[in-house]
């Protein structure tokens, strides 16, 4: 069984580890997330990441409570959606969420997205930081916030998240916002790695996936990992599964990495975190 490396995070006065590659569960329906999931314990993985608006966390939980797998060797992150923004509604959002996965606590929290207008996240994040400090999760975390929403909860609360987990992939690879993070001490965490599939066939990628005897996405994960983010690809197929873990026994060379750098082109295809507003 594969092992994976893992990332520390600063987590208030404390460090929380979390394996640097993960098995996220967007678009996977409820029914087969629990099959999925438990299909992805057993071939190595140990970081779960899900979220309320999944509509899947209840099959999550199924998996967790019949693996044979211990709690405290699963890193477990859910997210609170952006009508649940607010210091209340967020402490009683994780509540929910909690009681669907059958869980005391969560590993990870995150707010799901900055929804700027909604102009919430600053008390949403000092809801999560309370969390933290009731014990019911272990590290407080964001998703697809920029860098000027990143600075104004540390100037407003004094803390800078954990994690920022963004869309990134080979055509939009945030090298400035990685930066940021970097000279923040906030891990970087992928989401649509594999760009939703439409790099697959792009042939800088088949090339050098070709020359290390691995599939494109196989490939594409090792870059993300040789770029220090984490990394959180999602499959529903036992096979894919199984090969996404296999990525630890090759490795890019520099020059395959500038090539891999010639690929960006800023397009994204999730929303703008500027302008996004949930429906």
């Amino acid at each position: 069984m594969t092992s994976v490396p893992n990332v520390t995070l600063s987590a208030g006065n404390s460090t929380v580890d979390i394996p640097q590659l993960g098995f996220g569960v967007w678009q996977v329906p409820d029914e087969d997330a629990t099959a999925a999931v438990t299909t992805a314990l057993e071939v190595g993985y140990r970081s779960i990441d899900t979220a309320r608006i999944y509509e899947n966390e209840e099959g999550v939980g199924r998996a967790l409570a019949t693996t044979e797998v211990p709690r405290g060797e699963i890193f477990l992150t859910t997210k609170v959606w952006n009508d649940d923004q607010g210091y209340d509604s967020t402490l009683r959002a994780f509540e929910d969420s909690a009681k669907r996965l059958g869980q005391d606590y969560v590993d990870l929290y995150l707010i799901h997205w900055p929804t700027p207008k909604k102009d919430a996240y600053v008390d949403t994040w000092r809801a999560l930081l309370q969390l933290r400090a009731d014990g019911r999760i272990r590290a407080a975390g964001v998703c697809n916030f920029q860098q000027a929403h990143l600075q104004r909860l540390i100037d407003e609360t004094g803390e800078a998240p954990a994690v920022n987990q963004v869309e990134l992939h080979p055509r939009l690879q945030q090298a400035q916002l990685r930066a940021w993070h970097g000279d923040h001490g906030i891990a970087t965490e992928a989401w649509s790695p594999l760009a939703q599939g439409a790099v697959l066939e792009d042939e800088t990628i088949v090339t050098v996936a070709a020359h290390h005897e691995k599939t494109p996405a196989q490939t594409i994960l090792r870059w993300h990992l040789q770029l220090d983010n984490i990394v959180i690809p999602k499959s529903v197929t036992p096979e894919r599964i199984r090969e996404n873990i296999e990525i630890f026994d090759f490795e890019l060379s520099d020059e395959d990495m500038a090539e891999f750098a010639k690929l960006d082109s800023g397009e994204r295809i999730g929303p703008d975190p500027e302008t996004f507003v949930s429906p």
